[in-house]
This record gives structure tokens, sequence and C-alpha cells, in this order.
């Protein structure tokens, strides 16, 4: 990823929950696994790994969900929008949903994770690199 400095905006699509991101990413992927498709009822999630110290709420606050062993997801209690995902194994960066954010074109993806799990409909395409499960 290249670096530099940003700050995000975004949050759910009732505006109950707000969040500010700020510091380098450190990836941007598209994930095709089950769970994350489950999570947010469509064929795949992009999202912006980052540093979790960068990321702070602004406006009201999520519900935590254990999604899987060592794995929690955020989203909006009223509306339902996933916003967040943590792994108990790295403490100190997060994964922020993407279209979560204000402007969703200010961090391109630039993988594709799970694609072992992608829907036969669902293809995928653009030339990215494709891993089978996660990113080595």
């Amino acid at each position: 990823m290249e670096e530099r400095e940003v700050k995000m905006e975004g949050g759910c699509l009732c505006g109950a929950v707000r969040y500010i991101a700020e510091g380098e990413p450190i990836s941007s992927g598209i994930c095709h696994c089950k769970t994350c498709r489950r999570a947010a009822s469509a064929p795949r999630l992009p999202f912006v790994g980052m540093l979790s110290g960068g990321f702070r709420y602004t406006r009201g606050a999520p519900v935590d969900y254990t999604s899987s062993p060592g794995v929690t997801r955020s989203f909006c209690g009223r509306c339902g929008s996933p916003l967040t995902y943590r792994r108990e194994g790295t403490p100190g960066e997060l994964d922020v949903m993407t279209v979560s954010l204000d402007d969703p074109n200010t961090i391109r993806p630039t993988f594709h994770v799970w694609a072992s799990e992608a829907l036969d409909w669902d293809p995928i395409m653009g030339g990215l690199p494709s891993y089978p499960g996660s990113r080595p």
C-alpha cells in the first residue's frame, strides 16, 4: 500500500453511529468468506485495515458481536450497518468496512481474500491478486 497519512470519516446508514479513522492504512482488500457475506448480506465485503489507535467514534456507540472465535464485529444497533472487524490476535489493528466511509473511493482495494469461498455467480474480476484464504 502507498504510504500516506489519511483522515477518513464515516458511519452507519441511519447516522446514529459516526467515526473518524486517522493514520496510514495497513491494507485494503475484499473478503469473500461466508461469515463476511452473512454479516453484510452481500456477496463480498471490502475493508480497510488500520491501526486501532487512529480510530474513534464521534457519535453513538456500535453493538459488538463475536462472529467466530477471536473475531468481534461492530455494527449499528439501529440500522444494522456493519462498521468494524477486530481479531484477538492483532489487538492494535482493526478493519473498517470500506463502504461505511463517507467517501469509499478514498482507499481502493488491492487484493481479494477467501476467494475459495466466492459465490459462483459473483466472479472475481479486475486483475487484483486473489488468495484462497487469508493473505500470507
